[in-house]
């Protein structure tokens, strides 16, 4: 008989092998999978996560690396603060679509002016925008008692119809021939976020690695980061210690919003280049599984946002090298979460065989 037994405690061992073995069963399963859609799985597997870092045009793949993985450590590094407090912002995506779309309004605003002091004020405004798109599932939480989770995903299809909207009306280029989507920001030389387009590097990606160290400091040496563990810990403690939990959730929903926010406009002022239809690419739901698979830790987020960067670029490989099908790469991501997940009760509860104990 096997069954499990609760743990004393959790098992810090387990808390780092976790993602590790989250990972390897990820792969062993994907290559089953990738083998039923009629691929050689140790190929296919070697495609999408070493050929990236490894293969005779890593050099061209490997800046795609911060490109990619930038956005999701920004959005998954404010996602864990919340997480850890037990407040669930689901709604990242929103509030990376409405930041984009508030700094690219700014930017566009003066073009053609040139100005040191544009970017700045698009980044301001694209953290003001998440911020505010949080503010909205946040202060209904606070006031009547909502639930964020439904508030914050709801959210999310309004900021797509916004996104549409803006990109065939008020932000649409007057010179494209009516065609949906605004002017190239990238190409607009005080309002791109570019620093270095062959090396990968534009602010966004020091942002991330910033807000990497920040958040290290905050969770590990200050009172906030005492008191967001401690709500997520125990809300009841966390009241008698004098946490206000009301200023908490307003604290973290508009953190994780502005760095969203910020994500979005970083990504459309540089990779993605301009407002359109289809700016959105799925990172603020992404992030929630680097969030965690980072086991809601700086550090781990930084990790597992490169691994999942990898898997998005190996996936682009795969689907042009070997024919794979998207779905079969999104089904491979969606893996990591459900294994992470599954595996992750090895934490706190330990596996017996064996006779039960008598009742």
């Amino acid at each position: 008989m096997i069954r499990l037994e609760k743990r004393p405690q959790p098992s810090r061992a387990w808390v780092f092998a976790t993602p590790v073995l989250a990972v390897l069963l990820t792969m062993f399963v994907g290559g089953i999978l990738f083998a039923a859609l009629g691929q050689n799985p140790f190929a296919t597997i070697r495609t999408i996560f070493f050929d990236p870092l490894f293969s005779e045009f890593a050099w061209f793949y490997r800046p795609q690396l911060l490109i990619k993985g930038a956005p999701l450590v920004l959005i998954a590094i404010g996602l864990s603060f919340g997480f850890r407090a037990g407040i669930w912002n689901i709604g990242a995506e929103g509030q990376y679509i409405i930041g984009a779309l508030c700094g690219a309004a700014v930017g566009l605003a003066f073009y053609p002016t040139e100005s040191v002091i544009i970017f700045p004020l698009m980044v301001v405004a694209g953290a003001l925008g998440g911020f505010a798109w949080a503010m909205i599932p946040g202060v209904l939480k606070v006031r009547f008692g909502t639930n964020e989770i439904l508030v914050s995903l709801m959210l999310v299809y309004v900021a797509e119809q916004l996104l549409a909207s803006m990109a065939l009306g008020a932000l649409r280029n007057p010179d494209g021939m009516g065609f949906p989507g605004s002017r190239n920001l990238a190409q607009y030389d005080s309002a791109t976020s570019w620093i270095s387009r062959s090396a990968g590097m534009h602010w966004g990606v020091i942002t991330a690695f910033i807000a990497v160290i920040v958040a290290y400091i905050a969770l590990s040496r200050h009172i906030f980061g005492f008191n967001v563990r401690l709500s997520g810990q125990s809300p009841r403690a966390a009241r008698f210690a004098g946490v206000n939990p009301a200023r908490l959730i307003l604290i973290c929903m508009g953190l994780s919003g502005g760095l969203a926010g910020m994500a979005g406009l970083f990504e459309i002022a540089g990779p993605a280049g301009q407002v359109s239809i289809d700016f959105n690419v799925g990172y603020g739901f992404t992030a929630i599984i680097v969030a965690f698979l980072g086991r809601l830790h700086p550090v781990g987020i930084l990790l597992a946002g490169g691994l999942m960067a990898l898997t998005y670029i190996g996936g682009e490989i795969a689907q042009s090298n070997l024919g794979l099908p998207l779905a079969a790469i999104q089904l491979l991501q969606g893996m990591l979460l459900f294994f992470l997940l599954a595996v992750d009760v090895l934490t706190n509860y330990r596996i017996r065989i064996g006779k039960g104990e008598p009742a």
